[in-house]
């Protein structure tokens, strides 16, 4: 984050090897993704460190409402709140965030060309949904509870529930991808792609628990998550070891 959003203290550098090792036969994938050369930093421009800023003006009234946003008709599948805050590392707000998700539809089918999965799509349902946080940071998006689905790794694996989000800076140049999975989801101690997280506590900063106090009687669950951008409790980010 730029100094205007968070102070520029001493910061508190996480154990690397919170991180998976990017080459994990588990993983099946990863065996021809992963880097066999040694990385080499690109240092950041003033470009990317300055813009571009988003406002909220490009935000959208149903951006965060995935069970309109599509067709402006209800989607099919179970109602949730998605809430949280987004935070330094030393627990305060960070406004203007730009938070990003995309997810499977409630029978766990991405509205994607490539996505074969014999669940339907749903024709209300895009999938994707944006919002920016608040003054005290915070964000929530109104979606339905993704499906499980399998994909082609070993001979039955299945992915848990779960939803992707995407944080941005104050421009492009500054984004974190991570996951949000769900409290109780069985699934998530069998994935091979959670497997590849090594540090327990890693892996329970992306379950997100159920909070009963935001939930609508008669209408939705809800489920906490925050999302931490640095320090002893940052969350675990797919593309960036050290947060923003």
């Amino acid at each position: 984050m730029n100094p205007s959003q968070t102070d520029r203290g001493p910061l508190f550098f996480r154990d690397r090897d919170w991180h998976p090792a990017a080459y994990t036969p588990g993983y099946k994938t990863s065996m021809t993704r992963a880097p066999f050369r040694p990385l080499v930093a690109m240092g950041s421009t003033l470009s990317e460190e300055t813009g571009p800023a988003f406002g909220h003006s490009m935000i959208g009234a149903l951006d965060n409402n995935l069970i309109l946003n599509f067709t402006g008709q209800p989607a099919i599948g179970e109602r949730i709140i998605m809430h949280g805050r987004v935070l330094d590392e030393n627990g305060r707000g960070v406004p203007h965030v730009l938070v990003e998700i995309w997810q499977a539809n409630a029978g766990g089918r991405y509205r994607h060309k490539k996505d074969s999965y014999a669940a339907p799509l749903d024709p209300n349902f895009g999938g994707c949904g944006r919002t920016l946080s608040g003054p005290d940071g915070a964000y929530e998006f109104l979606t339905v509870r993704p499906g499980a689905y399998p994909w082609p790794n070993r001979v039955n694996d299945w992915r848990p529930m779960h939803i992707h989000i995407s944080v941005f800076g104050s421009g492009f140049g500054q984004r974190l991808i991570t996951q949000l999975y769900f409290e109780g989801d069985p699934l998530i101690a069998r994935c091979p792609i959670v497997k590849t997280i090594g540090n327990d506590k890693a892996i329970q900063a992306l379950i997100a628990p159920l909070d009963m106090n935001r939930a609508i009687p008669m209408d939705c669950l809800a489920y906490r998550f925050d999302i931490v951008l640095r320090g002893r409790r940052q969350s675990f980010f797919e593309n960036r070891k050290e947060g923003m």
